[in-house]
């Protein structure tokens, strides 16, 4: 029976300044897997996206006693360790899990990605003889793969040896060489020893920043152990969380940009935001006299108004929120007829996707009806207008599907500078004429679509 309401799990590593790798990595990544992060500080860096200027290391006694303390009060479920600069604090470390037997996964972090040594040569051997054959997992990229095995690594099968060496050697239950660095492949390959047994565990590689993978990725195994998942479970669902964490990760100073672990709940929390937001500006739109007053800009091809999850979080249309079945004008009257839902709009959505690439904050568009008389009111209002004639887009960009709305807002922030308030779309052969009204929310475009409306109304 567990002791707690949430396991207990445990990072003991580095303090990363620039807050991207490290216990901040790790911390972020236990709360994300729902588990309660507890920490042992083995140094201090001085670092940033590019460098580690500076370094200071906690006295190995120290950190045995803040591994002590957490021990004692709320015990241990599972544990991981990432920089432990020297032989003494290996020790220290080593001592602890003896004493106290929590299941531990090593990151065996030796060098920073910007070329700093985060661990003395001398240490590594101690490393491999006192701390390696006390852990459950292993979690060692490439280069630390090759020190510890003495396998060059050019490709999976070199991987699968070299984490047959160190799993055997070292009397290690499971070994993951991690296949980041290995740039021939197509595909991002793990290879898993565990238990004697092989498995490759692959998936696509996505783009992204990537300062404070490994330390997230065997961050994320603990945490799954300490909820009691197999090794082997544990280790794939810390890919699946890893990737998300890379592909949904947002640029940050000027060298290699963090991972983003809190994306795996972060996520699901912007498109319930978004659901909630966009739910309540659809009760304005149904209410009296708005609706009516809007119904007179529906186009024939029906509406529709989305809102994005933030740009970083933002991949595809169905990080998009929009409304199924559009908005739509029956017998005079605007209805909406579903509940908003991620991946309900193409059209509007992409060009939100497409907005964003250049102001992050434009989340959010409607499409309405083409008339001069409401792109005349735009200006009066002072919005940016930008009006587009489709009979100018190239013969190549329209053979490519989904080509031209990028084609149009490149055209659009050419003429204002900027992404617009009304994107105007004079429409072509078999293409409806249209104004779209980007804003940053869904309240913003509306105000922006009423505003028109009673311009016109008053002209």
């Amino acid at each position: 029976m567990r002791k707690w309401e949430v396991p207990v799990a445990m990072t003991i590593a580095g303090v990363d300044s620039g807050g991207g790798a490290g216990v901040a990595a790790d911390l972020k990544t236990f709360a994300a897997l729902g588990v309660h992060g507890t920490l042992a500080v083995t140094a201090l860096t001085a670092q940033n996206t590019y460098s580690v200027i500076g370094t200071y290391e906690v006295p190995a006694e120290f950190v045995e006693l803040q591994v002590k303390a957490v021990w004692e009060d709320m015990g241990i479920d599972a544990a991981k360790t990432g920089m432990l600069s020297s032989s003494s604090i290996v020790r220290a470390v080593a001592k602890s899990v003896k004493s106290y037997g929590f299941p531990l996964v090593v990151d065996p972090v030796m060098v920073a990605k910007s070329g700093a040594k985060l661990l003395a040569d001398e240490a590594i051997e101690t490393l491999k003889r006192e701390l390696l054959p006390l852990a459950k997992v292993v979690t060692p990229n490439k280069f630390e793969a090759e020190i510890l095995s003495g396998v060059k690594i050019e490709k999976p099968d070199d991987a699968e040896e070299a984490a047959r060496i160190i799993a055997r050697e070292l009397g290690i239950e499971a070994v993951v060489v991690k296949g980041g660095h290995l740039q021939q492949e197509s595909n991002a390959v793990d290879v898993a020893y565990i238990g004697g047994v092989l498995k490759r565990i692959e998936s696509a590689r996505v783009d992204g920043c990537t300062h404070g993978t490994g330390c997230s990725f065997s961050a994320a195994i603990a945490a799954n152990l300490a909820k009691g998942l197999p090794v082997l479970d544990s280790i794939v669902e810390a890919k699946n969380f890893i990737l998300t964490a890379i592909s949904r990760s947002y640029r940050v100073g000027k060298g290699s940009c963090p991972v983003n672990p809190t994306a795996f709940i972060e996520l699901d929390a912007e498109l319930f935001r978004a659901e909630r937001v966009l739910t309540e500006v659809l009760d304005r739109i149904s209410s009296e006299p708005l609706n009516r007053e809007l119904a007179q800009v529906i186009p024939e091809v029906q509406s529709n108004l989305v809102y994005s999850v933030p740009r970083h979080l933002a991949l595809s249309t169905a990080d998009v929120v929009g409304v199924p079945g559009r908005i739509v004008k029956y017998a005079g009257r605007v209805r909406v007829y579903a509940y908003p839902q991620p991946g309900a709009s193409s059209h509007v959505a992409r060009l939100v996707l497409e907005a964003m690439k250049y102001d992050s904050s434009i989340r959010s568009a409607m499409n309405i009806m083409y008339s001069s008389e409401l792109v005349e009111a735009a200006r009066k209002l002072g919005m940016s207008v930008a009006t587009i004639d489709r009979r100018e887009e190239p013969e190549e960009t329209r053979r490519i599907e989904g080509a031209s709305l990028p084609w149009m807002l490149r055209k659009a922030i050419e003429q204002v500078g900027r992404v617009p308030d009304i994107l105007a779309d004079m429409g072509d052969i078999g293409k409806e004429p249209m104004i779209r009204v980007l804003g940053k929310t869904p309240s913003d475009v509306l105000d922006k679509v009423v505003k028109l409306v009673n311009q016109c109304k008053h002209s």
